[in-house]
C-alpha cells in the first residue's frame, strides 16, 4: 500500500504542477495579489487527474485512520474530489459515500444545504481543493456539524500557507485534524523543476 500511495501522490503532484500551477500576477478572492495561481480543477476534472486525486485522498484517509462514512465539502472546489474519492473507495471495497455542501440552503424543493449522503450518525471527512484563508473549508465544517455529522478529519489538496488559512481551519475543525496533501511551495518547486 505504501508504494501505491507514494506513487499516486507523486503523480498527482506532477500533474498539479503541470496543469494547475501558473506564474504571473493574480488577484486573490481573499484580497491582495499573488505571483502564482493554482486552479486544482484543471487536475481534479482531468480523467487521469481525477483517478490520482481519488486514490491519493482515499489513501490519506485510510493512513490517518479516520474511518469515515462519507466525504464532502463546499461546492465547487470539493465536488470532483468527493466523487473521485467515493468511486475509488467503492472500487477497493471500502465505500466512503459523498455529500456536497451548498453555499446557501436551497430555496425550493426540500431546502437542503447538504446534498447526497445524509445518514446520521456519521463520521465525515471535509475536503477542499485549495486552502488560502480557509473560509470555504470552515463553512463546510460548520454546515456538516449543524447537520449532525461528526468531523473525522479535514483535508485539502494544496495549502497556500498564507492568510491564516491553517489556523482558521484548525480552530474550526478541532478536535479533528487538518492535513494538506501538498503545500503551494511543493507544487511550485515541482513546476520549476519540470520547466527548468
Amino acid at each position: 500500500m505504501v508504494d501505491r500511495m507514494a506513487k499516486a501522490r507523486e503523480q498527482l503532484l506532477a500533474m498539479l504542477a503541470e496543469k494547475s500551477f501558473r506564474l504571473g500576477k493574480f488577484d486573490l478572492s481573499a484580497g491582495g495579489t499573488s505571483d502564482y495561481y493554482i486552479d486544482c480543477r484543471l487536475t481534479t476534472l482531468d480523467a487521469v487527474g481525477a483517478l490520482l486525486t481519488g486514490q491519493a485522498v482515499f489513501d490519506e484517509i485510510r493512513a490517518r485512520g479516520w474511518h469515515a462514512d462519507a466525504i464532502g465539502g463546499l461546492t465547487l472546489g470539493a465536488d470532483p474530489i468527493v466523487v473521485a474519492t467515493s468511486v475509488i473507495s467503492a472500487q477497493q471495497g471500502k465505500p466512503v459515500h459523498g455529500f456536497l455542501v451548498r453555499k446557501a440552503e436551497k430555496a425550493h424543493g426540500m431546502g437542503q444545504r447538504i446534498e447526497g449522503f445524509r445518514l446520521k450518525p456519521a463520521r465525515v471527512v471535509i475536503v477542499d481543493d485549495v486552502c488560502t484563508t480557509g473560509a470555504s473549508t470552515v463553512q463546510a465544517i460548520e454546515a456538516a456539524r449543524e447537520f449532525g455529522f461528526e468531523i473525522a478529519g479535514v483535508l485539502c489538496l494544496v495549502e497556500r500557507e498564507e492568510a491564516g488559512g491553517r489556523v482558521n481551519v484548525e480552530k474550526a475543525a478541532a478536535p479533528a485534524e487538518f492535513v494538506a496533501l501538498f503545500t503551494a511551495n511543493d507544487v511550485r518547486a515541482q513546476h520549476l523543476k519540470r520547466d527548468g
